[in-house]
């Protein structure tokens, strides 16, 4: 929809329906840091990623209306002369600390290759509620199933290049790699290679 400046922002956040999300993010949030982290942090993986994705889908809303309100400054309506802009502000550094300071948290606590994916995850769905609650945009029922197919599609490849992100394949599919051995598969940091037979080669072996 058309947004006609920050205030009309601010007014939509003031609806009721994304007033009871915005406040059952922020207590579901805090809630998580003050009660949850400090005894399962270390070993629940959710805890800290659930932090960091709440506090993200406010800081997107902002950051949409922080992104407008500079926008329409520099096409000389500025926005800025009203509080609602330096409020966005307020939220967005809020925001990104908190995301910050607990990914942070997540990473040194957990593999790389399994809070990358979840995170993108749980961020991205509660981006769209948040969305949708917000903007409340009329889509079609082709529309709502396009991009629900295109979501699954970017999880699932973000999922597999993280989970495959440690195999290292070598060699080509004809020929012999550099040992003379022909093609292998060898993951990283261990010297165990794995060989890929050729069609000739299973020929023989059956």
């Amino acid at each position: 929809r058309e947004i006609s400046g920050v205030n009309e922002v601010f007014l939509l956040a003031l609806q009721p329906d994304f007033l009871l999300y915005a406040f059952s993010a922020v207590g579901a949030a805090l809630y998580l840091i003050f009660k949850v982290a400090p005894k399962y942090g270390k070993t629940h993986i959710f805890v800290n990623i659930g932090i960091c994705s709440l506090f993200g889908s406010l800081s997107v809303i902002s950051c949409k209306a922080l992104g407008m309100a500079i926008k329409m400054t520099f096409e000389g309506n500025n926005q800025f002369k009203y509080p609602v802009t330096y409020f966005c502000v307020l939220v967005v550094a809020c925001c990104v600390v908190i995301q910050i300071n607990y990914l942070n948290k997540a990473l040194d606590l957990f593999n790389s290759a399994i809070v990358s994916p979840i995170y993108y995850v749980m961020f991205t769905v509660l981006v769209i509620i948040a969305s949708t609650i917000m903007f409340k945009e009329e889509q079609t029922t082709t529309q709502v199933t396009t991009q629900f197919c295109g979501f699954v599609t970017i999880v699932t490849g973000t999922f597999i290049l993280h989970m495959t992100k440690d195999m290292d394949l070598t060699g080509a599919l004809v020929g012999f790699n550099a040992k003379g051995s022909g093609p292998v598969a060898r993951f990283k940091g261990k010297d165990e290679e794995l060989p890929i037979l050729s069609p000739k080669e299973n020929k023989e072996t059956l």
